[in-house]
């Protein structure tokens, strides 16, 4: 998937990296949208997406994700490092750091949507997001970002927030989590306000990204 479509979650990843690595990642993503072009789908499949299935379970009292991640670790061995470093943040943030507490909790409608970013021709995926009521039909909507490195920091966690806000027009952003799975960390607007400069901030990055993007893809050519 080019950096000119691509999901917040791993835009964050890519323009926070340390520069060698993020090169080191766009070769990678390069190689892999070339595959693709040439009818290649490749073998990676989704790694992230059944654990967070699992999580978003566990939260709806459905499945124990403990177990869970044994069986997943036992159908595929590659899940044994993160998946659970993983458990043990997301139990971290949900058994001790989470402030909403007006259980049961209960699954509504998903929400996704392709935001445009138009200086740039861009589009941003905002998706597979955990949105729950809890039992004052007040609702909550939690955002992962699953990678290990790099952490979410001050500045990359109010520019995702402020991209969610902005892509979610019909969220409350007051209930906006972006949850930063293996550290058991959110961001959220009362924790950390946006100080105004994230616009700017995100044009800065991803308009560097799109650069280094392109300038590597003429190698492949």
């Amino acid at each position: 998937m080019s950096v000119r479509m691509i999901h917040l979650r791993k835009l964050l990843k890519l323009m926070y990296l340390a520069p060698n690595r993020r090169v080191s990642a766009l070769r990678a993503d390069i190689r892999d949208d070339i595959a693709r072009e040439s009818g290649d789908p490749g073998s990676g499949g989704d790694f992230y997406g059944p654990f967070w299935s699992d999580a978003k379970a566990h939260v709806f009292g459905s499945a124990y994700l403990p177990e869970m991640v044994q069986v997943r670790i036992a159908a595929n061995s590659g899940r044994a490092n993160l998946y659970p470093q993983l458990r043990d943040g997301f139990l971290l943030w949900w058994n001790e750091r989470r402030r909403w507490t007006n259980e049961p909790f209960r699954q509504t409608d998903a929400i996704k949507t392709v935001h445009p970013i138009e200086e740039f021709d861009a589009y941003v995926k905002v998706a597979n997001i955990m949105c729950v009521r809890d039992a004052r039909d007040e609702d909550h909507y939690v955002y992962p970002y699953w990678f290990p490195d790099p952490a979410l920091a001050d500045e990359s966690g109010r520019v995702g927030l402020w991209l969610l806000r902005n892509a979610l027009g019909t969220v409350d952003p007051r209930e906006l989590r972006l949850l930063d799975v293996i550290r058991g960390q959110t961001f959220s607007l009362d924790r950390t306000p946006l100080a105004g400069n994230e616009e700017e901030r995100f044009q800065t990055r991803y308009r560097t990204l799109l650069a280094e993007w392109d300038a590597l893809r003429t190698e492949y050519d």
